[in-house]
């Protein structure tokens, strides 16, 4: 039977093949301890329990605003290059309506010129710019004097055009806002420009003034009592709302659907996280092994963190639901044993078949030659 040492190679062979295949992806404990233990400090691992999530809550840092923001307040509306007033002198029509009264308001406005002056009969030139409508008003009121017994005067803007705030990122508009007499808020101005809700990432919109950038975390402000107070824009400011491509988590293992989770908010619950990701395989995933794998791109710099969530028992559906996975986490949900030996099983089908082909065809080539 010559064919015996073949198929001795070929199961020592099988057996190298099945320290590969066996183990599949997966992590344990012991082996992280180990190598934690063998490199130093490269990584610690730390279970996810009640005690843990209250220590994180309790040194989490309050979600604030500049208080430079929120002390501003706006001051009565100075007129601008660009603004249209519509300036009436009550019974003088031919000043009032100079295009016929039979034409609409704007028709009859009075531009703001580019240089900030303004033209008005027998007053002349007055420099507007910087004026408020009440200062504008007496200011004309004093000069139609000359011309005019007690003069009348009032004046409204028909178009507002000297002051805007711009808005750039993941906006459904990103069109210009003017400031009006009316104060224009943070929160006003995003309503109205409107949140694309796929794509926008609310945990760090930009508000750029006067040469400086001041980071705001609209989520988390939204439920805190520092929500209720005021941001007022003025004329100038840039609001950029970023998007969430590169704000992502990545799910990994033994989920229905593996991927990357994008945040729209500044963090996720782990109960989230793996919902998106259609939950956890039931026939394949072990309960034991869901990891939350954080800090890895700085692992140069400090230790990198690895969480572990023992899934087994009915107060980890609460634990999971209180711990927040942040972007950059990588969580990694280990299979079952079983789900192991069936991998390696079926990756061992093929190797095997091949070696019993071989195995037959040795046995009939020499049998052939016996005969």
């Amino acid at each position: 039977m010559k064919f015996l040492p073949t198929l001795g190679l070929a199961g020592c062979s099988l057996l190298l093949h099945a320290c590969i295949l066996a183990p599949g992806q997966h992590m344990k404990t012991g082996e992280l301890n180990d190598k934690q233990s063998a490199t130093g400090s490269r990584y610690q691992l730390i279970p996810i329990t009640p005690k843990l999530i209250a220590m994180d809550r309790a040194s989490a840092i309050a979600p604030g605003v500049d208080p430079g923001l929120t002390a501003y307040r706006p001051d009565s509306y100075r007129i601008g290059p660009g603004d249209s007033l519509y300036i009436t002198v009550w019974e003088h029509p031919e000043l009032t309506s100079p295009a016929g009264s039979q034409q609409q308001t704007a028709a009859n406005g009075r531009l703001v010129r580019p240089d900030g002056t303004l033209f008005y009969p027998y007053v002349g030139l007055l420099n507007a710019s910087g004026m408020t409508v009440e200062e504008l008003r007496l200011a004309i009121t004093d000069r139609l004097t000359r011309y005019i017994e007690k003069p009348q005067v009032d004046i409204s803007i028909v178009s507002y055009a000297s002051q805007r705030v711009t808005l750039g990122g993941a906006f459904v508009k990103t069109d210009p806002q003017n400031i009006t007499v009316t104060p224009l808020t943070l929160a006003q101005a995003i309503g109205t420009a409107g949140v694309n809700a796929q794509l926008a990432d609310l945990s760090d919109v930009v508000l750029r003034r006067d040469n400086h950038e001041y980071h705001i975390d609209l989520d988390a402000l939204s439920r805190s009592p520092e929500g209720s107070k005021e941001i007022y824009l003025k004329g100038g400011d840039n609001v950029y709302l970023p998007y969430n491509d590169r704000h992502e988590a990545y799910v990994l293992g033994e989920v229905l659907r593996p991927q990357a989770i994008s945040f729209k908010t500044s963090d996720l619950s782990l109960t989230q996280v793996l919902g998106r990701s259609g939950g956890l395989n039931q026939t394949s995933s072990s309960g034991k092994s869901v990891y939350v794998i954080r800090g890895v791109e700085d692992m140069e710099k400090k230790p990198a963190s690895i969480y572990q969530l023992d899934n087994t028992s009915p107060s980890s559906f609460a634990v999971a639901a209180q711990f927040s996975v942040k972007p950059g986490d990588v969580v990694f949900v280990g299979p079952a044993g079983i789900t192991r030996w069936n991998r390696f099983i079926s990756q061992l089908l093929p190797l095997s078949g091949l070696i019993s082909n071989a195995a037959n065809a040795q046995y009939s080539l020499d049998r052939d030659r016996q005969l």
